[in-house]
């Protein structure tokens, strides 16, 4: 069967990761005295119930068999502060420094799992790997979310986490981006109109 041609104004590029832009994260984990951090572009929401989340490493990182043999982590969401950290734990290895002290980033810890989380994060999500699948040049660890932990500046009187505050950092094909400018809620495009009210008869 002989396909289409592509419309004259589309390119195409040969087979390639092209997904864009995605979250740049910091993951951190611990094994023995050691703590690391990694940044990670490959990562996502894979399932709502349970709530789950996946993270690709590449087996020759040196958090890799932290990861595999403590089996938890935390994902980190950095702000636009954050960008030149966000980029040197991900040009530089954990085998020569300690980042956490290099960076001055502080850490503390979490509520569930053995690993330290990143204070100047506003998110960091708590996590357990559950299964680790090995694809080729990254293995990918589905993880299941064990606590939340988000700064209550996030948060507005209703009890509502206001993301669209925090200032987060995303990752595009090569730039680093600030993922904060909504213009619609879900649901807007069904959503009904309000009808308007007349006007009150203010003469007497």
């Amino acid at each position: 069967m002989r396909r289409a041609e592509p419309p004259a104004e589309k390119l195409v590029l040969k087979p390639g990761n092209m997904l864009y832009p995605v979250p740049a994260v910091l993951v951190t984990c611990r094994r023995g005295a050691e703590d690391n951090i990694l940044t990670i572009s490959w990562t996502g929401t894979v399932c709502t119930n349970p709530p789950m989340l996946s993270i690709s490493v590449r087996p020759e990182r040196h958090s890799y068999p932290m990861l595999r043999e403590t089996g938890v982590f935390a994902v980190n969401l950095p702000t636009r502060a954050l960008a030149r950290a966000v980029d040197f734990c991900g040009v530089t290895s954990g085998r020569d420094i300690d980042k956490f002290e290099t960076l001055r980033l502080t850490k503390v810890p979490a509520s569930a799992i053995d690993a330290p989380l990143v204070r100047e994060c506003p998110v960091s999500i708590e996590c357990r790997v559950r299964q680790v699948i090995e694809l080729g040049s990254h293995h990918l660890f589905l993880a299941s979310v064990e606590a939340v932990d988000v700064d209550r500046s996030l948060m507005d009187a209703k009890g509502k986490l206001r993301l669209e505050h925090a200032d987060l950092l995303c990752y595009n094909h090569g730039s680093y981006c600030v993922a904060s400018r909504p213009f619609g809620k879900f649901g807007f495009s069904v959503e009904k109109k309000k009808a308007k009210r007349p006007a009150r008869n203010r003469t007497r």
